[in-house]
């Protein structure tokens, strides 16, 4: 990479106002806007949640970007991508769409509480779904910039599946790491069902193993590029795994996320890696 890094992706599980506000979503919110003014180029993604409301947030299908379909096994999801501004942060949002996933009004779990036997499927589709999208946008990032669980599928699929596509070749993948590790399980086949292009089972060895938020998690350190701990319960398994990869990690700071700080920290800390 060149000294500095000129094109971030965010790929965020939660943006404010989209989604109430949480430490994730109001990253999601403020640090793509705050990058941007430091003159970097930023593209930022979502899932389509049904509890979001269209017509209040004026989102819109983007025709030219939808009419892909995402195949895992012998599963065949429509891809649909919309689009709505942030108008006063001048920054537009894409959101990764599916009837089959994505319209329930609950974001992981339904009302009683369980968690939903496909958030294996929605984090495939998910992540997916965005390398498929940015593809079409023939833009190419020099940082991916991943936050929340949903989105920790990309740092393995950049390193495998898409190595070879010059649209990624030469992007780095940042990766924060907060408490929202799911202590649920996955359905065993999540690693089976995963598998795409350069992607093999052997590759995913933590979720071929065991298929839950822990793992998943490792998944993601074990390809990224940096970490960044955005709160502190992050998980110790996953903490000591950074460790013992030996990759970049920028520590938890709770006062400049307060003061926003932090935005000047982690733009330096993309052009460090």
């Amino acid at each position: 990479m060149s000294t500095n890094a000129n094109r971030v992706l965010f790929v965020n599980s939660e943006i404010f106002p989209y989604l109430p506000e949480s430490p994730i979503a109001n990253i999601g919110r403020y640090l793509p806007q705050g990058i941007q003014e430091r003159k970097k180029e930023i593209r930022a993604f979502m899932p389509r949640y049904g509890c979001i409301n269209e017509r209040k947030n004026q989102l819109h299908e983007v025709i030219r970007l939808s009419g892909m379909n995402i195949i895992m096994g012998e599963l065949d999801r429509p891809l649909v991508i919309k689009v709505a501004s942030i108008s006063s942060a001048r920054i537009q949002v894409y959101f990764i769409d599916n009837e089959d996933y994505f319209h329930r009004k609950q974001l992981y779990r339904d009302t009683e509480g369980n968690f939903f036997t496909d958030n294996d499927e929605r984090a495939i589709f998910f992540a997916r779904g965005v390398m498929e999208t940015v593809k079409k946008l023939r833009w190419a990032p020099d940082v991916i910039h991943c936050s929340g669980w949903i989105s920790q599928l990309i740092p393995a699929y950049l390193k495998k599946a898409y190595k070879d596509d010059p649209i990624f070749s030469s992007s780095k993948v940042v990766l924060s790491l907060f408490d929202d590790t799911p202590a649920e399980a996955f359905r065993g086949d999540f690693a089976h069902k995963a598998v795409f292009g350069g992607l093999g089972q052997d590759d995913i060895p933590f979720l071929a193993e065991g298929p839950d938020g822990i793992n998943l998690a490792k998944t993601a350190v074990q390809y990224a590029d940096g970490v960044i701990l955005g709160s502190e319960g992050v998980n110790p398994d996953v903490l000591a795994y950074c460790s013992e990869r030996g990759i970049p990690v920028l520590g938890f700071n709770p006062k400049s996320l307060e003061d926003g700080s932090y935005i000047d920290e982690y733009n330096a800390f993309y052009d460090s890696l």
